[in-house]
Order: C-alpha cells, then structure tokens, then sequence
C-alpha cells in the first residue's frame, strides 16, 4: 500500500510540468545615466515637451528613438524630429522635443510614465526603460487643463476667429467665436491678458476681460465677441523673444466650479499679432 501511495505521489509530480520561466526584467539605462521631463515657454502653443537626457557615465552614448508613455496621456510622444540620432558625451546632457499626443480624459490609472530610449551602439541598438520625473509637474497641470477643455468644448467650441489690426493709439479687434452644441452648459467668465498682450478698458492689475456669457444646453448659432486688444509692452526683445504672448488663460465655470484652459491663436495669426505689435510700438522709427 505505500509503495502506491509512493507510486500515486511520483505520477502526480510528473504531471505537474516544469516551473514556469520567469521573464526577463525590462532593460534598464546605462549606469550613469539620467532621464527627466520638462516643458520650456515655447514648447506651450505647440503641445511639446523635452526628455532632458543627461550621462553622467564616463563615455558618450548615442541615442535614436524615444517614446514617453503616461496613464495621462491617450498614446505615447515621440520624437519631434524623426529618425535622429542624439549623441551625449560624458558628463553632458540633451534635450529632446517630443510631441504630446492628446490628454486622457480620465486618465488610465494613477501610475508614474515611463521613458524608452533607443541606446545605439556599434551599429547595435538596444531599448532601454526607466521612470520619468516631472519634476515641476507640467504634465499634472496640462492633463487638468485640457480635460477641463474638452468638457467645456462639449458644451460649446470656442476659437480665434479673426483678428483685425489698427492703427497706434488704438485697439485691435480679436475674435473669439463661441458656439454652443447644445450639449451642456457653461459660463464663459473672460480672458485674462499675456505677457504681451492686454486689453483695452481693463486696469492692468484686474488682468480680465470680463464677459460673463452663460451657455445653456440648447443648440445655438455661433455668438462673435470682439476683444480690444493692445500691446502690454512695447520693448522690442519682448516680441523677438516671445513664447506665451498669443496664448490666452479663458476663464470659465463649469457645474459651478471655477476653472482655467489655454487658447492658442494658431501660427498664422499669432504672425500677424506680432507683426501688429511691432508696427503699432513704432520698431522700426
């Protein structure tokens, strides 16, 4: 009998199979080396940001393709500049622009992003993964904005729409057209004022142009508002230099909670506002 209990035993630890293989731990960076994410002023209007690499090994490396992953983020951001290779000597550092693909709206967990980065070497590529500090936390801040921004632009779309240039001594008119979709309500509260840029009427400590326009959840033609714009300063290394000046905060409040998002005039016409702002500061008398 116990020779079959022995016997039972031997055939129940042959089914068993061997254990299962424990996978490899994903590759990690060179010893040394550091990574890290930050958003400079004129990453801003075009949704970019920059992976600081930085070797503080004792040899050059080179590196190709990044891909920054982020529960906050609906897909990863990629090179700006495709198919580029970056070489960073010892004891250097480099910034890379990658472009912010939209916001995840709520964002898939609460988990920290990660950074890969494509090693080259000797003709030999390798990927390389580790975590990515925000350490000012840019990517907090534009995950909460723009998720403010979608909701608000379910209620109604808001954008710049035109842009009417005057004379010195006068204002401009900037349009901002709202139009509601009838699916939800909203208070358009105002625009605050940039670094370059103010409005005409309102005292520069107040910094709103106040318009107070409720939305109500009904389908509605487009409403055309027209702000008086005017130079905020008129010192020429402010317009050569400019990163923020043709992005407005717009304040709203949504369910009766105050917010804040960012509205970017586009390329064409934040060429034009600052050709306007040079011609109406006189830059070149």
């Amino acid at each position: 009998m116990a020779g079959a209990v022995v016997a039972a035993g031997l055939v129940f630890s042959g089914c068993a199979g061997p254990p299962a293989p424990v996978p490899d731990p994903a590759p990690t960076l060179p010893a040394g080396v550091t990574v890290e994410l930050a958003q400079l002023r004129a990453d801003v209007g075009p949704r970019q940001a920059q992976v600081r690499v930085t070797n503080g090994s004792d040899t050059a490396i080179a590196v190709g393709e990044v891909r920054v992953e982020d529960p906050r983020l609906a897909g990863p951001a990629t090179r700006v500049v495709a198919d580029r290779t970056s070489t960073i000597p010892a004891g250097g550092s480099v910034d890379i622009r990658v472009q912010l693909p939209p916001v995840a709206c709520p964002a898939a967990d609460e988990g920290e992003g990660t950074v890969a980065l494509e090693i080259v070497s000797d003709s030999r590529t390798a990927e390389a993964t580790a975590s990515a500090p925000d350490a000012l936390g840019f990517l907090e801040r534009l995950h909460a904005r723009e998720c403010l921004m979608e909701r608000v632009m379910d209620a109604a779309t808001l954008s710049f729409t035109g842009f009417e240039p005057s004379p010195p001594g006068q204002p401009a008119a900037l349009a901002l057209t709202v139009t509601p979709t009838g699916r939800g309500a909203v208070t358009v509260v105002g625009v605050e004022g940039t670094n370059l840029l103010s409005f005409a009427g309102v005292p520069p400590e107040e910094d709103l142009y106040s318009l107070d326009l409720d939305i109500a959840a009904a389908k509605a033609d487009p409403i055309v508002l027209e702000l008086p714009l005017a130079p905020f300063r008129c010192d020429p290394h402010a317009v050569l230099e400019d990163k923020r000046g043709t992005i407005f905060d717009v304040r709203v409040r949504l369910d009766g909670e105050p917010g804040e998002f960012e509205l970017f005039v586009g390329e064409e016409m934040r060429a034009r506002i600052l050709t306007w702002v040079g011609d109406w500061c006189r830059f070149g008398s």
